[in-house]
């Protein structure tokens, strides 16, 4: 990492609000919870040399999220489309979490209620609901109560798991007799408090084995071999990365970044902004994530 490490823990505070709606300049916080936006968007076109087999029937997939979504959503609509002919919709917004998303939650949410989670499935009918969700550890959404991380573990993490279960039973009951599997993302590395990603991750295996939904590991793509809870700027290039230069960004080191210098949490390689929208830029980081959501799709696609 090019920055001495103690820059980065500094930097904390700032970049773990930047989670929520990144500022375009380290020193300015999110903006205020009123003015969350979304980018709503439903693609369909033909697929254009598949990496494998489409499912006979295409899946209409749903991606919901904070702003992780927010900057992969452009990505891994790409990569479903192509790769399942998929029917894909996203709404994610930055600095939520699983309350924001629940029917319910009324004006403690920076969702409208139009794209809660329940909504969208009544509305949409969709084959999978895409959950990715970092976990927002530090109150920045007003559901949450003010619960944090840092300040009481085991509160923050009963609560995130109650949310886990109520979401998941609103998504149920929307479905009705279509109801959606639930793919459950996995986090990548927090280099602040690692053990909190690992915790949330097994929260959020718990309740798709519970229910009878599906984990995405996209963490363990943006993880070290053999080191799957520790956070890295850098990773070697994949066979893909050295065969697509644009996504090896140290070809002569034969490596490439997942995160910039000033930002260990996003994978978006382009500056912050503090409008959220879907990254501009190639971004190793964010084609990886892609990939292993939508291969944990096909492969549940393709068995049906």
């Amino acid at each position: 990492m090019r920055t001495p490490w103690v820059v980065g823990v500094v930097l904390a505070a700032v970049l773990l609000g930047a989670c929520g709606d990144p500022a375009s300049a380290p020193e300015v916080g999110p903006p205020p919870p009123a003015e969350p936006k979304a980018s709503a968007t439903t693609h369909r076109r033909p697929v254009a040399s598949p990496r494998a087999e489409a499912p006979e029937e295409p899946p209409t997939v749903l991606y919901l999220g904070d702003s992780l979504a927010m900057e992969n959503q452009k990505v891994l609509g790409q990569e479903l489309r192509r790769d399942l002919d998929a029917r894909f919709r996203s709404a994610p917004y930055s600095g939520t979490t699983l309350c924001d998303y629940l029917e319910g939650s009324g004006e403690r949410s920076l969702v409208p209620a139009s794209d809660k989670a329940a909504a969208l499935v009544r509305s949409l009918r969709p084959d999978y609901v895409v959950l990715q969700f970092w976990g927002n550890a530090w109150g920045y959404t007003p559901c949450m109560d003010g619960i944090t991380y840092d300040a009481a573990r085991e509160r923050y993490l009963e609560r995130y798991a109650a949310d886990a279960r109520r979401l998941t039973a609103q998504i149920t009951a929307a479905g009705g007799t279509h109801r959606p599997r639930i793919v459950w993302v996995l986090q990548g590395p927090d280099p602040i408090t690692p053990d909190r990603v690992r915790r949330v991750n097994a929260l959020y295996e718990e309740r798709a084995a519970a229910s009878g939904d599906l984990v995405a590991d996209a963490g363990s793509a943006v993880s070290p071999a053999g080191a799957r809870h520790t956070w890295v700027q850098y990773l070697p290039c994949d066979a893909y990365e050295r065969a697509h230069p644009d996504y090896c960004t140290q070809p002569a080191r034969g490596r490439t970044a997942l995160h910039r210098d000033d930002d260990y949490l996003h994978f978006c390689l382009a500056p912050t902004t503090s409008t959220p929208k879907p990254c501009p830029v190639r971004s190793p980081g964010i084609l990886r994530i892609a990939r292993a959501v939508t291969r944990a799709i096909g492969e549940d696609a393709r068995s049906r």
